[in-house]
């Protein structure tokens, strides 16, 4: 059911039950029972990026000076009010965080990473990584 509703999101419950061969019913409830077990926790449309005119995006390691719980809640909400940053990570190895950026172009990304990121309390160093090319887009999990 996860792989199907992962890849069709906008599947009707008629058409979903068919392909895992249910009747519509229990099929309704278990979908349910999986949004209400927070399994799954929402429905979006894929969207491209480069046809809304976000061609760039960025792969940033963030170093910070402090690891506190108040410094992560700080650096947590900042990053929430970002709608550039598109995910974010804490990570092991030389960086504190990974954050994906999705920007229109170079000056845009500037404007974030001096208006935002290197304002962010703690924060002592940022190392920007430019995709290039996707090779693969985040997509369904392996269920």
């Amino acid at each position: 059911m996860l792989a199907v509703l992962q890849r069709e999101g906008r599947i009707s419950n008629a058409a979903l039950a068919e392909q895992l061969h249910l009747s519509p019913s229990p099929c309704l409830r278990r979908m349910r029972a999986l949004e209400r077990a927070g399994v799954i926790s929402g429905y979006r449309a894929t969207v491209d990026r480069e046809r809304l005119g976000l061609g760039l995006t960025v792969f940033v390691d963030l170093k910070v000076d402090s690891h506190s719980e108040a410094t992560a809640s700080a650096i947590a909400d900042a990053i929430a009010k970002a709608p550039e940053i598109v995910s974010a990570h804490v990570v092991s190895g030389s960086a504190d965080l990974l954050l994906e950026v999705v920007v229109p172009d170079l000056p845009a990304y500037e404007r974030l990473l001096f208006g935002t990121l290197l304002v962010l309390p703690h924060v002592v160093d940022a190392r920007s990584n430019f995709a290039l090319r996707t090779v693969k887009a985040p997509g369904p999990l392996p269920v």
